[in-house]
């Protein structure tokens, strides 16, 4: 009884990241509705935290909030790839960290209001440190915290970014 029906789509924007889409809708009484939409590949982001109980966070410049953020490396899902594949090799590359030990944590919709990503959340354990491999263009600092300061960090406001809030209170 609350399903929209798509009646027709067209594609308003295609670029390497999501496709933009107006779409022309039948609202559950029969009425017609219009609706724009972001198709994307959906996310991974990785929670690594050691056997002392630190996590390693990323700190990076984000141009649309015009800040730089405190988050969870992560990273968009390739085509073709698995979500678990994306945070393990976006763990690696920006920070250089292997996890022997990765646990799926959950898989939510930050903007289900206008968006088709997913971002799925996992918990990296038992780390190795190498070295990262950042993607060109790529400027980010590695910020290692205990864990508890993180969380604290999240309930104070500091840390901003969603993945990252909820991936931290579910590695709690």
């Amino acid at each position: 009884e609350l399903f929209e029906k798509t009646v027709s789509s067209e594609n308003v924007f295609e670029g390497r990241v999501f496709t933009a889409k107006v779409l022309d809708v039948e609202l559950p009484d029969g009425s017609p509705a219009k609706r724009e939409i972001i198709c994307h590949r959906g996310g991974a982001t990785i929670v690594p935290v050691d056997a002392e109980g630190n996590v390693y966070l990323v700190k990076q410049f984000r141009i649309a909030t015009g800040k730089v953020l405190l988050e969870t490396p992560a990273g968009k899902i390739e085509e073709g790839e698995d979500p678990f594949e994306c945070a393990s090799r976006e763990l690696t590359e920006e920070t250089g960290l292997l996890a022997n030990k990765i646990s799926h944590l959950s898989a939510y919709y930050p903007t289900p209001g206008y968006s088709s990503e997913v971002i799925n959340i996992y918990l990296a354990e038992d780390l190795v440190q190498t070295h990262p491999h950042r993607d060109e263009g790529e400027f980010l600092h590695i910020v290692k915290m205990p864990l508890e300061e993180a969380v604290a960090m999240v309930t104070s406001g500091a840390i901003e970014d969603s993945k990252t809030m909820l991936g931290l209170l579910l590695a709690k």
